[in-house]
């Protein structure tokens, strides 16, 4: 049964830096797309950067320069350099044979989230 498991949340200060990581089953980590999202409270979940499996990346905008997405060894990476307050959040990872999945922000796995708070 396909797993991911987020680890590497905590509080930082704005201008910080965090690692996220998530274990991936192998199953999942043979998956095409894999992919980070975050929900802030009260806010809707959006898609934070995304990875195939040949190395293509994608980031959300507000990201572009400050977050970088890898992949290795069954594991999903997130390093976010800069934060900010606003990048307060929780952060999951997910997973899909479709990157049209992932765009569309239903892929058929989640992780159980990881918290990451700034602090201005």
């Amino acid at each position: 049964q396909g797993r991911l498991v987020e680890s590497g949340g905590g509080l930082v200060q704005a201008g910080g830096s965090l690692r996220l990581s998530c274990a991936a089953s192998a199953s999942i980590f043979s998956l095409n797309a894999m992919a980070w999202y975050r929900q802030a409270p009260g806010k809707q979940r959006e898609l934070v950067a995304w990875i195939t499996n040949g190395g293509r990346t994608s980031y959300a905008d507000s990201m572009k320069g400050r977050f970088t997405i890898s992949r290795d060894k069954n594991t999903l990476y997130l390093q976010m350099n800069s934060l900010k307050p606003e990048d307060t959040a929780v952060y999951y990872c997910a997973a899909d044979t479709s990157l049209r999945m992932i765009v569309a922000g239903t892929p058929d796995y989640w992780g159980q989230g990881t918290q990451v708070t700034v602090s201005s």
